[in-house]
């Protein structure tokens, strides 16, 4: 029962959450369940000094690339993952989520998702396998499972509208929670879009991979 993990580059503010990724391998890891980390082979679409929060100037960096430095070189290009190879698939937060893996943070309601991770996500979800989002990464559900869809990314306001524009239901959720969308297979958690230190980020993450898994186990037994 291997699961995917979809990464978007390395640092909270320009690729993957750092902290989110982690405790979503390490849950994983302590639940016995072998997971592939993967990431699309692209440019990120900028680069974000994390000490200043400015973006740095002529430099470009490569999702794949920094992605590899969280899964200690353990990952693979997205384009080349094949979805009967695992059981579900985990999208940690950070704003690569929404810069690299789409373009949310720039184009909100009106967003496209990267070409690679939506093929790899949608024949996911074709093929009926679990899912959990975190984070800002449940902005991108709407794109791939269509109308009416359920999730979460906590309280905020203005993030809720841009996901109901594009046809998803937002439901307020609080840190240590999640929202099931059982008829699709989906697990949505705020993590830090409402954390405020890894410990409470760590509840909530937590409990969706759990939920997650728990849905491979009954899918196994039907």
């Amino acid at each position: 029962m291997k699961v995917a993990i979809v990464l978007s580059g390395c640092g909270v503010f320009d690729g993957a959450e750092i902290h989110e990724s982690v405790l979503t391998m390490l849950a994983l890891s302590c639940a016995g369940v072998p997971y592939q980390c993967m990431a699309p082979n692209i440019n990120q679409a900028h680069v974000i000094n994390h000490l200043t929060g400015q973006v740095t100037e002529g430099e470009n960096r490569n999702v794949l690339v920094e992605s590899a430095r969280i899964a200690r070189g353990e990952i693979i290009d997205i384009k080349n993952a094949d979805s009967h190879d695992y059981a579900a698939v985990f999208f940690p937060g950070g704003f690569g989520a929404a810069k690299n893996l789409s373009d949310f943070a720039f184009k909100g309601s009106a967003c496209q998702i990267q070409p690679d991770v939506l093929h790899f996500a949608k024949a996911m979800a074709a093929a009926k396998k679990p899912a959990c989002y975190i984070c800002i990464s449940p902005t991108m559900i709407p794109r791939i499972y269509g109308q009416d869809a359920k999730l979460t990314i906590g309280n905020d306001q203005a993030t809720a509208q841009a996901i109901e524009a594009m046809g998803g239901e937002h439901i307020d959720c609080p840190v240590q929670e999640f929202v099931v969308d059982a008829e699709r297979k989906l697990v949505s958690t705020p993590a830090y879009m409402l954390a405020q230190n890894i410990a409470e980020a760590a509840a909530g993450i937590e409990a969706a991979v759990e939920a997650t898994l728990a849905m491979i186990a009954t899918e196994a037994r039907t």
